[in-house]
């Protein structure tokens, strides 16, 4: 797995030094904060390497602008860019772009972006119904086949506008956005993989997980490279938190459809209902708080192409899951698939300190969680072929997916936040840990 390593060390480093430093410091609820105004500048770099893909390099910048400072700690204008490459040929590039103050009275949020990704997660469909062995992927054991045995190549262009407007206060609010996906599906590139390793150390080029289920029938020839997803959304968000990165108290609700019609030229029309609750309270002023998220995503009409399951969606947000470092931390990532989803979170946050320096308002955080998810709905695929009845046999029945662990945040200006998540699995066949390192809170 990969380990994104962000220098969070530069919030780590800050506080160490404040903590020597106690005469410089107030308490965590004393400490009074700067307001901030213009455009505040916040960047660190990407940095990652894992043997089979590479060195990553690149660069995260979210700016923020506060106007004169009558909305902080809300923003006026944020964009974030980022830019990273790997020595393999992976790589993410994206630009995200988020106001109230483009269009009076209309929240835009847009992005752009292209992903390139030569070994993500596949696993089959619907949870524990797919078989999962690790010693496949365990060069030391006498059953292995492949590192690349559960991996796929994809890359993916996406467009994304949405937008959100009153509809009594600011409060309840409309919401419709389109988005454009564009993926490209295949095999795992060998060749490319291998570039530069000794002999003994070349990945085995064998028949993987996703080359049997295209053969079994139970990837359609028509969708076995992926394709085009013209989606449009429309619903409404309920939202009185205090404050959008880390809120302290509120609720913030959604519920929508997306739908892939075929008047827009899907070639797989479908819809799903998307409900998210997630809600906040404190449980001592400015320092600790208790959050959960509650989210059902179910397909209510037409048919999924497989390139198209493993995203979860939200009003601002699209991720790949579940399992992984938005979903569920310490589940492998893409484990649980399927047409209908269900999945929470909850979690403890301390804000154990807080600083001004250099100018800047910063924080430290820890946390305590708990993810926990499932299928609720199965994919249905062709099943008739003898080798594909006898892999389904395999497997086990569906049930809940968890995780436990604890992550540490370092927060600037208290938009530009810092992560560090280790999360472990419960179960065995969700795989072991994952170490997530990045930006933002969960939720």
């Amino acid at each position: 797995m990969i380990i994104r390593t962000i220098l969070i060390a530069v919030f780590i480093l800050q506080s160490m030094d404040l903590l020597a430093q106690p005469d410089k410091v107030d308490s965590v609820t004393q400490t009074k904060e700067k307001i901030k105004k213009g455009w505040n500048f916040g960047g660190v770099p990407a940095v990652a390497f894992d043997s089979d893909i590479g060195f990553e390099y690149g660069l995260i910048v979210n700016t923020f602008n506060y106007g004169n400072g009558d909305v902080y700690p809300r923003y006026k204008h944020s964009i974030y860019a980022e830019w990273s490459r790997t020595t393999k040929g992976s790589g993410t590039n994206q630009i995200k772009y988020d106001s109230e103050y483009l269009i009076p009275k209309i929240r835009v949020n847009a992005e752009l972006s292209f992903f390139t990704e030569q070994a993500l997660y596949f696993y089959g469909f619907n949870g524990y119904n797919a078989f999962y062995n690790a010693d496949y992927e365990d060069k030391n054991s006498p059953l292995y086949v492949s590192k690349m045995y559960y991996r796929i190549d994809r890359k993916l262009t996406r467009l994304k506008f949405d937008f959100q407007g009153n509809i009594t206060d600011r409060k309840l609010r409309w919401l419709l956005g389109y988005t454009y996906f564009n993926n490209q599906i295949g095999r795992v590139n060998f060749d490319q993989l291998n570039k530069g390793k000794s002999q003994n150390d070349k990945l085995k080029d064998t028949t993987l997980l996703y080359d049997k289920f295209v053969g079994w029938g139970m990837i359609p020839e028509d969708q076995k490279n992926g394709g085009v997803t013209n989606l449009i959304k429309a619903g409404i968000v309920y939202d009185t938190r205090d404050n959008e990165p880390n809120p302290m108290k509120g609720i913030w609700t959604e519920a929508m459809i997306w739908a892939a019609p075929s008047f827009i030229d899907n070639r797989y029309s479908f819809a799903k209902l998307v409900i998210t609750h997630r809600q906040y309270f404190t449980l001592k002023k400015e320092v600790l708080n208790l959050a959960y998220r509650v989210s059902y995503q179910a397909k209510i009409a037409g048919e999924i192409p497989f390139y198209m399951l493993s995203y979860i969606f939200n009003s601002t947000t699209i991720r790949d899951g579940l399992g992984g470092a938005k979903t569920l931390r310490g589940v492998l990532r893409n484990r649980v698939v399927g047409n209908d989803l269900l999945y929470g979170n909850i979690e403890i946050r301390w804000k154990f300190l807080r600083m001004v320096k250099f100018n800047q308002n910063f924080y430290m955080a820890l946390a305590m969680f708990t993810d926990a998810g499932m299928v609720t709905g199965k994919y249905k695929f062709n099943t008739s072929n003898t080798d594909a009845q006898a892999y389904l046999d395999m497997g086990s029945s569906e049930k809940l997916h968890q995780s436990y662990g604890a992550g540490l945040y370092g927060a600037m200006n208290q938009n530009f936040v810092v992560s560090l998540n280790y999360g472990l699995a419960v179960d065995s066949r969700d795989g072991d840990r994952g170490m997530y390192i990045g930006l933002d809170f969960l939720f």
